[in-house]
């Protein structure tokens, strides 16, 4: 598996709360936008990331984003 699994072409757009998570990079978790470890045996590793107070935000679903895990509208030239 050398390209990520688009899992949607549209951003998951959710509030967070002040924590650690990790971003589905392969793009095959059944938790999208989150890592299930669905990713074992494949090239892809899940990105930690750090929201340090609660917050809206959207992040990329369609895992070809150039600022991961957040959306950067690369899903609209897919």
């Amino acid at each position: 598996m050398n390209k990520p699994v688009i899992a949607d072409k549209k951003p998951a757009v959710m509030p967070l709360k002040a924590g650690t998570y990790y971003w589905c990079s392969c793009g095959q978790s059944p938790t999208q936008p989150f890592c299930n470890g669905s990713h074992q045996g494949t090239e892809f590793t899940p990105l930690a990331f750090e929201v340090t107070e609660q917050k809206q935000v959207a992040l990329c679903n369609c895992k070809h984003t150039s600022n991961p895990p957040y959306c950067d509208g690369a899903h609209s030239k897919l």
